[in-house]
């Protein structure tokens, strides 16, 4: 019996993973599975390592693969180091749910920094923002908000509690994708990610508050409604320049084959069935603009890349994706017309992964001076598996043009793996620092001169 046959019988098992961005970085399935962007342009460079951070996987030397004249050295170790945001006072906040705390890394002059825990005791702190002197922490059943000043976070007002997470009574500890992700508008709203229990959890949406969802807290406070509904995993979650909100999404894990027709080599219909060259490139995971309402699927329509839909080995375009209907919980499309949903405005190769999401809006130098980056987590059902990077999707015409490697190199040929980034934040000083939860680090990314 083939792998591909045997497929079928694995997804049920598979519904129990955490998703694309906290399973297993081993492969798990036949097929190639490059990086989701050519890292054209890009060179290879040594990361620098100061004394005192050598610990593995940065014992041996590494290299990475950035724009010509761009430099990476290690800033701090940080542990299962999440997400970043920067504080008013120039130092690097730092999540670290697996020990419920949240850091700050003081540069201290020599590129490198003096490393503190600012909070701790935390459920699994994730999300960080800041609008003003209000620091915005995201645990993963609330949201508080703290006056910081003279390094310290004090004073906790809640801004969203009894959120769900695996803690929740009705969930009985079943809740795959806890971690939130907290992001605050011009106008003081506060936006809050809330992950699905599992891959096709058809309840998450009838749930009060709905999970697989965007929350939004109004400016004056007030209980969390949705704003954007059909997000399995929108992890990525930041408001751009504009004012305008965007999340990047973890999909679902082994679709079925939607279509009425053969597969490759098949004969007869492979419709149904979980097919390992077909679930590696499906679905793509959504970088999407919100407008209050917006509908991105999940889980009864899934973003097709395919220029020919259904077809072995079609190209695909990561820009302006439709939705093809889920056959295993949408089959005669009644439970949403997936044609009706609007085209996501860029995407990521299948199980990328996508993690943190930060917009640059000046500081960085030429093509990089204004777009998103996004730290690329790289995916578990692919051999290899697709790889880790940081991406950048420059700002064009009011929205993000097509995804752009600017960090690679984190993965071997044969899927080995020594990094996988998760948030990458444009500094103060004109450089991009890079969290890294595999190597347990937080990078200096440098452009010439900086």
């Amino acid at each position: 019996m083939t792998f591909r046959r045997i497929l079928p019988m694995l997804a049920a098992f598979a519904v129990v993973l955490a998703g694309c961005a906290s399973a297993p970085s081993a492969p798990g399935s036949a097929g190639a599975a490059p990086s989701a962007a050519a890292p054209a342009g890009l060179v290879p460079v040594s990361v620098t390592v100061p004394d005192g951070l050598a610990d593995a996987p940065l014992d041996e030397p590494r290299q990475v693969l950035v724009p010509s004249g761009w430099t990476m050295s290690v800033f701090a170790r940080v542990s299962s180091a999440r997400l970043a945001a920067w504080a008013p006072d120039g130092a690097l906040l730092v999540s670290v749910p697996e020990e419920g705390s949240v850091v700050r890394l003081t540069p201290d002059g020599r590129g490198t920094a003096d490393v503190s825990v600012l909070l701790e005791g935390l459920n699994q702190p994730h999300g960080l923002t800041f609008a003003g002197p209000t620091l915005y922490v995201a645990q993963s059943d609330r949201v508080d908000a703290y006056s910081y000043a003279g390094g310290a976070a004090t004073d906790p007002r809640p801004v969203a509690t009894g959120l769900p997470d695996a803690k929740s009574a009705d969930l009985k500890g079943r809740y795959a994708h806890a971690l939130k992700s907290v992001a605050v508008g011009p106008d003081g709203s506060v936006y809050v990610s809330v992950g699905s229990t599992g891959n096709i959890s058809v309840e998450d949406l009838a749930a009060t508050p709905p999970r697989a969802s965007i929350l939004r807290v109004p400016p004056n406070g007030g209980a969390p409604e949705p704003y954007a509904v059909g997000v399995r995993n929108g992890t990525g979650l930041a408001v751009a320049p504009d004012g305008a909100v965007w999340t990047a999404v973890n999909n679902r894990d082994n679709i079925q084959y939607p279509f009425a027709r053969p597969y490759g080599g098949d004969t007869g219909t492979s419709q149904g069935e979980v097919i390992a060259e077909y679930v590696r490139d499906h679905p793509a995971e959504a970088l999407a603009r919100l407008t209050p309402g917006r509908n991105l699927g999940w889980p009864y329509c899934n973003p097709d890349p395919d220029v020919e839909p259904g077809v072995f080995g079609s190209p695909q375009n990561l820009s302006d994706v439709p939705f093809t209907v889920d056959i295993q919980t949408n089959p005669d499309g009644r439970m949403l017309d997936c044609a009706t949903l609007p085209p996501v405005e860029q995407a990521f190769g299948g199980h990328s992964a996508p993690l943190g999401l930060s917009f640059v809006d000046g500081g960085l130098p030429d093509t990089y001076a204004r777009g998103a980056l996004v730290g690329v987590h790289g995916s578990w059902n692919a051999s290899p598996p697709r790889a880790p990077e940081v991406s950048f999707f420059p700002w064009q015409d009011g929205g993000l043009g097509p995804q752009q490697t600017l960090v690679g190199g984190f993965q071997a040929a044969n899927g080995a793996r020594w990094g996988r980034p998760v948030a990458a934040v444009a500094g103060p000083d004109g450089a991009v620092y890079v969290t890294d939860d595999e190597a347990g680090a937080v990078y200096r990314l440098a452009p010439p001169g900086r």
